[in-house]
């Protein structure tokens, strides 16, 4: 005769909690907000997908009946080469600022020399300086080296603009990395260039992520240079957009759908590197 195997030992009951009327009534919170905030998002797909003859105040809030798609593709016929010239600018100015403010930052904080700290209050002045107050010797100076209405004179107003931020959190995000690394490198003989290239840029990842989302969503979307440094040929997409809602019959379906291709690259950035954001820019503000 077989021994029966001894039964599984029950699974403990675990009391459920009693719901609380203060979590749930900040979630309701939460909900409400979020649509409150969703609001534009489906007014600008709304009308994105209407045909022209059937936008009015009268149905701003109905939605389509039947899906106009094409407003998207004659968006991107009147916008897609500046969204290429947003890309190229978007990516190169990026891309040199946060390069140069990582060696601001590894040099302000890691290499300590006489006036380094007025050095940093005067660079991290330019971050309140307005648009408006250096448009026009902005203007002239892009003028003077002969870089007017080309996509690089508005590629070097982007980078010189971006160098205080991008240096503020690249100085900060150094000032986490233990000095005896630097010291140790130095002992086994490498200088200023080799251990920025051996040792510190390998471990800036999470600073270079919060730099390119900072600095690529602030190129995408800046409209003041684009409209006065560029000519037709290299101007980025927000002036085209502008230019999409200009006159005065306005088919409000291309811009609506002109804004959504804009928003699409900087959505993704957000997307693919979003995560890594907060991480990023809370680096280096708590030591000890």
């Amino acid at each position: 005769m077989t021994a029966t195997p001894a039964k599984a030992a029950a699974a403990p009951i675990t009391p459920r909690r009693p719901v609380q009327p203060g979590r749930v009534l900040m979630y309701a919170l939460l909900v409400v907000a979020a649509l409150f905030f969703l609001v534009p998002v489906y007014l600008l797909f709304a009308t994105a997908l209407k045909s022209p003859d059937a936008i009015s105040l009268a149905t701003t809030w109905h939605w389509p009946a039947a899906l106009n798609w094409a407003s998207f593709s004659e968006a991107w016929g009147k916008i897609g080469g500046n969204m290429l010239n947003s890309l190229f600018l978007a990516v190169t100015a990026t891309l040199l600022s946060a390069l140069l403010g990582s060696l601001n930052g590894y040099a302000l904080s890691k290499w300590k020399f006489r006036g380094a700290n007025t050095l940093f209050a005067l660079m991290l002045f330019g971050m309140f300086i307005p648009y408006q107050a250096v448009l026009i010797p902005l203007f002239q100076f892009i003028k003077e080296l002969g870089l007017y209405g080309s996509i690089w004179g508005l590629i070097l107003a982007h980078v010189v603009y971006g160098i205080p931020i991008t240096t503020l959190i690249f100085r900060n995000f150094y000032a986490d990395v233990p000095d005896a690394l630097v010291e140790a490198a130095t002992i086994d003989g490498a200088g200023f260039w080799q251990i920025y290239r051996l040792v510190i840029f390998p471990i800036s990842i999470p600073g270079f992520v919060v730099v390119i989302i900072w600095q690529f969503t602030q190129v995408w979307n800046e409209f003041l240079f684009a409209a006065t440094l560029t000519n037709t040929t290299s101007q980025p997409v927000t002036y085209a957009l502008s230019q999409l809602a200009g006159g005065q019959a306005v088919s409000w379906n291309l811009p609506m759908a002109g804004a959504i291709l804009a928003a699409l690259p900087t959505l993704l950035v957000y997307i693919l590197l979003g995560r890594y954001f907060v991480r990023g820019l809370l680096a280096g503000s708590v030591k000890g």
